[in-house]
């Protein structure tokens, strides 16, 4: 009885065998065909490197200055009668702004005048003597020595009256200087006297300054390093308008009218490594005032064959190298070493690295690796409302950068 017992277990036994073998046979051949799928190409989106014409321009630091300043001092000594201007008023060319006490020049005026009319007077009789003894010396009426006499006394005669002349021009100059005016025209300051100050011809200390402010100068100092990279740099510096600067004042907001740069100083300042551009504003509403901090925007030239990128496409290297991934023609995904320039709103201005016509991936570059084949589709400026890296313009900002 039992034997038979054992006869129907053996049979069951082998049939669940059997049937485990089949499952995991069937299991195996289900994952061999999921490894043996295809896996899914990535899309990415690109955008295609064009060169284009751009102008660049440089931000620099400057501090405005008078275009022409005079400092008021007096030319004759004398007690300061009346101050004739309003403090921190516009005055004219040849405005009197002070009245030294006349009355000891118009004194010395009149004593120099009356010298003058007294040689004067004594002139006609020596004249007619030296005529008379002209004619009596050569019969020998009179000795030559009494014709020598009277010519000597005629040339002091004249001399007399060319010398109180001249005292009397001086003693004119004199008293006109005893009204101080103003050289130029302009923006008169404080007065550092009042009246009852006693003036000293040419002394130290000015009365006022009057500065004229229309034009006025933006001094802007440009390092020598700068300035050789400019000139080495490979950019076209023609242009009518090359030589136009902006200004950005100290809060923020741009000045309406462009200066023009007007010379570059020839002295390297050593304390500093820079030189000085001067440039010219006009200035008629008086909003530049002397010693204001300023930024201009000078240009620097026009680069015929500039590439700009989104910034989105730039990354680094675990050295802090910039890098971009480009895909080539058959979709293999490359790393390119970048120099870069500076930011252009926020495109990268790239110096070398890149040519026309590749292709720079600025969407999808997470876990891209070069060697990967991906799916390149070109950007579509239409479909996402506006262009990679719009914003751009032509206005760069100095990046930390640039000459990466």
């Amino acid at each position: 009885m039992q034997s038979t017992q054992s006869l129907f277990k053996r049979p069951v036994g082998a049939t669940m065998v059997a049937a485990i073998l089949v499952l995991l046979f069937l299991v195996g051949c289900d994952q061999s065909k999921q490894t043996q799928r295809p896996a899914s190409v990535p899309e990415v989106t690109t955008v295609t490197v064009q060169t284009e014409k751009i102008t660049l321009t440089t931000e620099l630091p400057g501090r405005t200055s008078a275009y022409r300043i005079a400092e008021i001092r007096p030319q004759v000594s004398g007690l300061i009668q009346k101050r004739l201007f309003t403090e921190g008023s516009d005055v004219k060319d040849g405005q009197v702004l002070y009245q030294i006490d006349p009355a000891p020049f118009q004194a010395a005026l009149a004593n120099a005048e009356a010298a003058v009319t007294r040689a004067e007077a004594n002139q006609p009789s020596i004249k007619s003597r030296v005529e008379r003894y002209k004619e009596l010396v050569v019969d020998k009426v009179v000795s030559q020595q009494d014709y020598d006499d009277a010519v000597a006394a005629l040339t002091q005669v004249e001399a007399d009256i060319a010398y109180w002349k001249a005292m009397v021009k001086t003693a004119r100059i004199n008293l006109g200087y005893t009204k101080v005016v103003a050289p130029i025209s302009g923006r008169i300051g404080k007065s550092n006297v009042t009246e009852g100050a006693i003036a000293t011809a040419y002394q130290p200390m000015a009365l006022t300054t009057v500065q004229q402010l229309d034009p006025i100068y933006v001094d802007v100092p440009q390092s020598t390093t700068e300035l050789l990279r400019l000139k080495n740099g490979g950019l076209n510096h023609k242009g009518a308008d090359q030589n136009k600067v902006k200004l950005i004042l100290e809060d923020g907001t741009p000045y309406p009218q462009e200066g023009t740069l007007q010379f570059s100083d020839v002295t390297v300042d050593p304390t500093t490594g820079s030189v000085i551009l001067r440039v010219v504003f006009p200035n008629p509403n008086g909003v530049l005032l002397p010693g204001m901090f300023v930024r201009a925007i000078v240009k620097e030239g026009v680069d015929e064959q500039a590439i700009l990128i989104p910034q989105q496409g730039v990354s680094r290297d675990h050295k802090g190298n910039p890098v971009a991934l480009v895909a080539d023609g058959e979709g293999k995904v490359g790393q390119r070493m970048l120099t870069l320039d500076r930011a252009i709103g926020d495109k990268w201005l790239i110096s070398s690295g890149l040519a026309p016509g590749d292709r720079v991936i600025i969407e999808g570059l997470q876990m891209l690796r070069p060697g990967m084949v991906v799916k390149a589709v070109p950007f579509d400026a239409a479909k996402s409302g506006q262009e990679p890296g719009a914003g751009g313009g032509t206005q760069p900002q100095k990046g930390s950068e640039g000459g990466a």
